[in-house]
């Protein structure tokens, strides 16, 4: 499967984003899937992950209450809405995808990648 990152862009403290994540070559309902962030000079780490049906869903503690994880299995595309963004969101944002029953929570387990979408969010 091919994943294609698209919706990040420069913005201010309190703006909010759309991340979407359009998957090709297969349907990703076969699969966990999830978004990970990489900031300059640091390691890529995990946002947010959704299980396969949409059901579950899991955030890292910074992001609690502010992102919203989802996903539309008939379009093949899962979203991040980032709303009220912080500075130390800035970062390169990566949709994961993962075989189930595997979570898409360690980079270990992850098996498709998609490109990158860069969020900048200034002060």
């Amino acid at each position: 499967v091919q994943l294609q990152a698209s919706g990040g862009g420069l913005v201010q403290a309190g703006d909010s984003l759309r991340l979407s994540c359009a998957a090709s070559g297969r349907t990703i309902s076969s699969y966990n899937m999830g978004w990970f962030r990489q900031a300059p000079g640091k390691e890529r780490e995990f946002v947010s992950r959704i299980s396969w049906i949409g059901y579950n869903t899991y955030y890292r503690e910074s992001v609690k209450d502010r992102f919203t994880i989802s996903r539309d299995n008939a379009k093949n595309t899962v979203y991040l809405q980032m709303n009220s963004l912080k500075p130390e969101d800035t970062a390169v944002y990566y949709c994961a995808a993962s075989f189930r029953p595997k979570d898409v929570q360690q980079i270990t387990d992850v098996a498709y990648w998609g490109q990158g979408t860069q969020v900048t969010v200034s002060s």
